[in-house]
This record gives structure tokens, C-alpha cells and sequence, in this order.
């Protein structure tokens, strides 16, 4: 079965076909600047190894929709003959709520809990929406999944997910902890199982998704029992452009003393903050690096605040979980940041964890970089968030 993984944005769509009889990914590519002077799709045909871009206006999602489906099809870029290739369409969909703990194929009835969902993730949700209906218009015979960043986390216990304010405002907004990233965590937790070669049903395994969004998660058993992001991606450790956890009285101070709107103090806490803000110079790590190298102890202190809080959270994961048996790392800095690495696992000897250093040079490749005798394995392990989104495509597609 070929399977085409969509991932719409606001002004962007990424894709990705898969033929997922062979495991490969056939073609993939970004659509850019919808809605905007200047809209793109720039495809890689990767069976040829073709590049191609395309500058045309896309008014909308369903323009943008036709446009991958011509460039799927192109006699000489394209990797198919027609669309009756397609056998499925996964979507990437933010926030699925209370409602999904699992991915769903895309019915009448998950497309109104999706706009119930809205009001959680209102920059997210509505063009991953409009993404699934500009596929159904182009393709109304094709099966539509709706794959969810928050699905992993439903398996969290009340006492993991819930916060300590008056039940009446959960029920009302249902307000509590969802989590994030929950594509990614479930697919290197499976691949951490292989690697250990043991069931996932019987492993403590924390993976570390970490990029310029981070997120720890606790997978007991196969299943998340917590995970470092909340009610938004706002919470949990120290991200790029993102404060992480802070004591929510500083929000109100700074509204207060800077005369702050909530428009403003949440721009600043989601898009001024992190490692950008503490070092005044980039959210981008390498550069961040680079700056520390040069003696900037503003960008040293982002750092060492960053693999600080990461630490934290994998000590706290460990107690949930009664142990662990496994640390993944994986995203752009966990599958590349050796020295981010390095510094996190430093003092967690007494959970097992430790790294051999040559091992640890590693860049983007699966590999088991823990030292020789470590009772905890530490694992690099890149992420396929699209593959993950394919797999549960085909899973239930062929299920029906």
C-alpha cells in the first residue's frame, strides 16, 4: 500500500509517500508561503533522486493538495502513474484531546471533535482541519487518518495529568496536562524495544525528544505514565524560544510590572524566553555553542540550563516508573549534540546511566552509546514521526 503523510501548517504543507509494502519513502516535499505572494512546492522525487521547484500561487490547502498530487503524478518527476496509487492519507493533527487516545480513521464524528478541539490548539488544529478536507475534496474515495501528538499520553493516570486547582474548571475547559510530541515518543520507544530486544511490555524506557520544542516522556511498559508538556508545549524544560516550567506568579508579576496583555506576556513566554532569551543571542544550539566556546557565559548559562533541566526530568521519570532500563535520545539536538548528551546523563551513575565517550560522538544514527557495564542503556535512536503516521495509517486502514 502506498500511504501519503500529510503535515499542514497555517501557510505550509509538508508530505511524504511512502509504499509501505517496501518500507521506503518514495517521495517528499513542502509546500510553502499558501496563501501569500511567493507561494512554493519544492519536491524530491527520491527514487530518481530529482529535485524540483515549483513557484505557482496556492490560494488555500486545496491548492496546495492539488499541487503534491501533480507533482506525485508528473511524468517526469512524479513516482506514480495516477492517484488510484493512493491507498490511504495519514494526517498529522496536534490535538486531539480527550476525545483520541489512539489515531482514528477520519469519519463525520472525528471531524467534530477535532473543531471541539479547536479552542485547545487554535493555531495548530484549524489547518491540520482544512488539510484533511482539501484531501477529501481531491480524493473522496481515498481512507483518511487522523494521526494525534497527544494520543501516547492518554494512558497518563488522573494523578499524572491533573492539576491542583478547582475540579469545576477541569470539567469545564478541561483543563490538564496533555502532552506533546507523542508521534515521536511512541515510535524511538518501540525502537528501543527492538534494540533491547525485549517486549516494550516489559520496559521502563524514557525517551527525550529535544529540539527547539523538548519533551521527556515515561513509557512504563509500553505505555506514557508522564511527560514533561502540559496543558500547552509551553511547560516542562527549557526549550529554544519556550521559558518551560516557571512559577505561574511570574506571570501575573509580569503583566503587572510590565504592563503586559495576555497576548503579550504569552508572546513573550512562548517566543522570547528559553535559550534564546537567557543567552540574548539564538535559539539555535550550535550557535549557542559556538558563542560559549568563544567565552559568552550568557550562552554558556542557556546551556547548562537547558541539559539541567532535562536531567531533572529524567531523575523524575525514573521515580514514577520505579527505575529504568533505558534513555532515549532523539530530535535535532538529541540525535546530534553530543556535548548536550554528555552533559545531560553527567552525575546519573546512581540510575545505571552512563556513556562511553567515544561511542557518544555519534550524529544522527541508531546507536547504543552506553558504557560498557552500564546497567542502563542509553540509546540514540533519530526519530520518524511521518513513518510512525504511516504504520498507524496502514494499521487501521487494513483493520476496517
Amino acid at each position: 500500500m502506498k500511504v501519503l503523510v500529510i503535515n499542514a501548517g497555517s501557510s505550509s504543507l509538508k508530505y511524504q509517500l511512502f509504499d509501505m509494502d517496501n518500507v521506503m519513502v518514495l517521495a517528499k516535499g513542502l509546500c510553502e508561503r499558501i496563501g501569500i505572494d511567493g507561494s512554493n512546492l519544492q519536491h524530491k522525487n527520491l527514487v530518481k533522486n530529482i529535485s524540483e521547484k515549483i513557484e505557482k500561487p496556492m490560494k488555500d490547502h486545496s491548492d496546495a493538495i492539488k499541487m503534491v498530487i501533480d507533482a506525485l503524478t508528473d511524468k517526469e518527476y512524479g513516482v506514480i502513474k495516477d492517484m488510484s496509487e493512493i491507498g490511504a492519507v495519514g494526517h498529522r493533527v496536534v490535538h486531539g484531546g480527550e476525545y483520541f487516545a489512539d489515531s482514528y480513521i477520519i469519519d463525520g464524528k472525528v471531524k467534530e471533535a477535532l473543531e471541539r478541539c479547536v479552542p485547545l490548539a487554535p493555531l495548530h488544529n484549524p489547518p491540520n482541519i482544512t488539510g484533511i478536507e482539501a484531501c477529501e475534496k481531491l480524493m473522496p474515495n481515498v481512507p483518511q487518518v487522523a494521526v494525534f501528538d497527544t494520543a501516547f499520553h492518554q494512558t497518563m493516570p488522573p494523578k499524572a495529568y491533573m492539576y491542583a486547582i478547582p475540579y469545576e474548571l477541569y470539567e469545564k475547559y478541561k483543563i490538564r496536562k496533555y502532552g506533546f510530541h507523542g508521534t515521536s515518543h511512541k515510535y524511538v520507544a518501540n525502537e528501543a524495544a527492538k534494540m533491547l530486544g525485549k517486549p516494550i511490555e516489559e520496559l521502563k524506557i524514557i525517551t527525550c525528544h529535544l529540539g527547539n520544542g523538548s519533551s521527556i516522556t515515561a513509557v512504563k511498559n509500553g505505555k506514557c505514565v508522564d511527560t514533561s508538556m502540559g496543558f500547552t508545549p509551553l511547560d516542562g524544560v527549557v526549550m529554544g524560544t519556550r521559558a518551560g516550567s516557571l512559577d505561574p506568579a511570574v506571570v501575573t508579576f509580569l503583566m503587572k510590572n510590565e504592563h503586559l496583555d495576555v497576548v503579550g506576556v504569552d508572546n513573550l513566554l512562548n517566543k522570547k524566553s528559553g535559550v534564546f532569551g537567557v543567552s540574548g543571542i539564538s535559539s539555535d544550539f550550535r550557535d549557542l555553542t559556538a558563542a560559549a566556546k568563544d567565552g559568552n557565559q550568557h550562552a554558556k548559562l542557556a546551556l547548562d540550563m537547558f541539559t539541567y533541566s532535562v536531567k531533572k526530568r529524567i531523575g523524575s521519570a525514573a521515580a514514577v516508573m520505579g527505575g529504568v532500563d533505558a534513555v532515549v535520545f532523539t530530535a535535532g539536538i538529541g540525535e546530534n549534540d553530543a556535548a548536550a548528551r554528555a552533559a545531560i546523563v553527567e552525575d546519573l551513575e546512581f540510575l545505571g546511566i552512563s556513556i562511553d565517550a567515544e561511542k557518544n560522538k555519534v550524529r544522527g544514527e541508531k546507536t547504543d552509546i552506553s558504557a560498557d557495564g552500564a546497567k542502563t542503556r542509553t540509546l540514540v535512536i533519530p526519530t520518524n514521526e511521518e513513518l510512525m503516521i504511516a504504520l498507524d495509517t496502514v494499521r487501521l486502514v487494513e483493520n476496517k
